[in-house]
C-alpha cells in the first residue's frame, strides 16, 4: 500500500495537476496550513484526508503528514510537482522489488516556462519514496530532508517540477525562503554582516551562472542566477537584522 503525502498553503495554481497525477495511489493525505484561496476545496475533490493546522516549518509539517499515513510505503510530493505515468510505473516496480528502504528521485524543474538542464538544477535528486517505518523527516524549518534507516536506491524517471510560473511567484519564494533560512541560521548560532550578505549573494550568482553553467539555460538561467543571489543576500541580511535585535 502506498500513501502520498502533500503539504499545502495557497497552492491553487498547482495542486490540481499534482493530485491528478497521484490518484492511482492507495491513500492521499493533504496537510494545509491556512490557505485563503481554494486549495482546500480542490484537495477535497481528490481525498477525504485533508487536514488543516498551523505552520511550524517544513520538517515538522511533513512529519505531521507522515504520522497520518498508513501505507507500507510513502511518497512525499510537493504541491508543484507531478508524477508522470512513466514515473508511476517505476515507483510501482521499485515497491514490488523491495530491494531498498528508500529511493531518491530526480526532478526536472521548469522555471518561468523553461525546463532547466543546468544551473545546478538537474538532475536534482531528492529522497521522496521510502518505507514508512524506515523514514522520518528532520525538524529543519526549511531544506528539510528524509532520514532513513536502511539502504537508499535511485530511480531514473524524474518528477516534473513547476517551481516558478511567473515573476510574482519567484519574489514570494525569495522572501519566504530567505526568512526561513535566516531563522534557521540564527537558531544554529551563525553570524552575519552586511558585507557577508553581499559576498554570499555574489558567490551564489557566480556558482549558479558560471560554475553550474546557468548561462546554457538562456534568459531563464540568468534570471535564476539573479534570484538565487537575491535569496542568499537577503537570507544573510535578515540574519544580520536578527542579530541587531
Amino acid at each position: 500500500m502506498l500513501s502520498v503525502i502533500v503539504i499545502t498553503k495557497n497552492e491553487s495554481v498547482h495542486i490540481q495537476r499534482c493530485l491528478e497525477s497521484v490518484v492511482w495511489a492507495d491513500e492521499i493525505i493533504v496537510l494545509d496550513s491556512g490557505s485563503d484561496d481554494n486549495t482546500v476545496t480542490i484537495c477535497r475533490q481528490y481525498t477525504d484526508k485533508v487536514y488543516e493546522t498551523d505552520w511550524p516549518g517544513f520538517g515538522i509539517q511533513k512529519q505531521r503528514a507522515l504520522n497520518k499515513a498508513t501505507g507500507d510505503w510513502v511518497l512525499s510530493i510537493d504541491a508543484d510537482e507531478v508524477v508522470t505515468e512513466s514515473l508511476r510505473v517505476e515507483i510501482e516496480q521499485a515497491i514490488q522489488k523491495n530491494s531498498f528502504q528508500a529511493y531518491e528521485i530526480p526532478r526536472l524543474s521548469t522555471y518561468c516556462g523553461r525546463q532547466m538542464r543546468h544551473s545546478g538544477w538537474w538532475p536534482d535528486y531528492v529522497l521522496r519514496l521510502f518505507q514508512r517505518n524506515s523514514g522520518r523527516f528532520s525538524e529543519a524549518i526549511v531544506h528539510e530532508r528524509v532520514l532513513v534507516d536502511g539502504r537508499v536506491g535511485r530511480l531514473v524517471t524524474p518528477f516534473l517540477h513547476d517551481t516558478a510560473v511567473d515573476l510574482e511567484e519567484i519574489l514570494v519564494k525569495v522572501n519566504s525562503y530567505s526568512t526561513l533560512g535566516s531563522k534557521m541560521l540564527y537558531a544554529e548560532g551563525a553570524r552575519s554582516s552586511i558585507i557577508k550578505a553581499v559576498l554570499k549573494g555574489f558567490w551564489t550568482f557566480n556558482r549558479t551562472y558560471w560554475l553550474k553553467a546557468g548561462f546554457l539555460d538562456g534568459a531563464q538561467g540568468l534570471m535564476l542566477a539573479i534570484s538565487n543571489a537575491e535569496s542568499s543576500y537577503y537570507k544573510y541580511l535578515k540574519l544580520w537584522a536578527l542579530q541587531q535585535k
